[in-house]
């Protein structure tokens, strides 16, 4: 009997925790303040700012919605950005991805303050997640972990395949599970022999982006299997990049799409939002 990760009913207690914890903060004067950028209309992007704006409001925390017209120069942005660096009342700075292609992603990322950086992106914060100190934490990963976690799923001298190597989730939770002690074997599109490789995980992360592209082939009997794809089938149906139907009754433990890492990456944000808010 395969038990489903729900990503959900965890993000709804993580969220009312940080309820209290905003209270607290608000009672010393202290409100959390989360600066969320976008740039141009990307319909996708504006769900996501939707999502993350309404996760906000809910939890306590004072989000700055910043719609800025897709002309916008990448001067203009830095010049926003440093604002905002500047800003003690400001918290957590956001730059919702993808940009215009006029703004260089790279030099945006860097510009952020490391010590607001809520998307845990910046090269030194990367740095020390990789070197077991971390400052701050790509929030995918970082939901990935409090999930596993909240199933008692233990990681340490686990078997952990992650396929993708993206530096918003495999790099990272390649980290992460280091810190956790598993060992950590990483695929991509070049890996020869690839269900070879993942049928040895115990626990299987899968993001690639192709939606139902792993079936149990891929996957020995009984493994924990995470599913961060988000497609969308020809039926126009959400779907992961784990065929669902092949997995029930075949893995132990699996994340459902949707309801499973999505939330937890919301939940996270605004975790670390407050997280910035008390250590200032």
């Amino acid at each position: 009997m395969t038990v489903l990760l729900d990503g959900k009913k965890l993000a709804t207690t993580v969220r009312s925790k940080l309820k209290e914890r905003t209270a607290t903060l608000r009672a010393k004067g202290i409100i959390p303040r989360l600066v969320v950028i976008m740039v141009g209309d990307n319909s996708a992007s504006a769900v996501y700012v939707r999502n993350k704006k309404r996760a906000a409001t809910e939890v306590g925390i004072e989000a700055v919605d910043l719609h800025l017209p897709g002309t916008t120069s990448q001067d203009e942005l830095l010049a926003l950005i440093d604002q905002y660096n500047q800003d003690p009342k400001v918290h957590g700075i956001l730059v919702q991805l993808p940009l215009p292609q006029q703004i260089d992603e790279k030099v945006v990322t860097q510009a952020i303050s490391p010590l607001k950086d809520v998307d845990g992106f910046h090269p030194m914060n990367v740095g020390q997640l990789f070197m077991g100190t971390p400052q701050a934490f790509p929030c995918t990963p970082r939901g990935i972990m409090e999930l596993l976690a909240a199933y008692d799923i233990e990681v340490a001298g686990k078997n952990v395949v992650i396929m993708g190597r993206s530096n918003i989730v495999g790099r990272p939770m390649a980290a992460l599970m280091v810190n956790h002690d598993a060992t950590v074997t990483i695929t991509h599109s070049k890996t020869q022999n690839l269900a070879a490789i993942t049928r040895q995980a115990d626990i299987l992360v899968v993001a690639i982006g192709r939606g139902e592209f792993v079936t149990k082939d891929f996957v020995k009997p009984g493994a924990v299997v995470v599913d961060v794809g988000m497609n969308h089938n020809a039926e126009g149906k959400l779907v992961g990049d784990v065929k669902r139907d092949d997995m029930l009754d075949h893995a132990s433990y699996l994340t459902p799409v949707p309801g499973g890492v999505g939330p937890m990456t919301i939940a996270m944000l605004m975790q670390q939002t407050v997280e910035f808010a008390e250590r200032s």
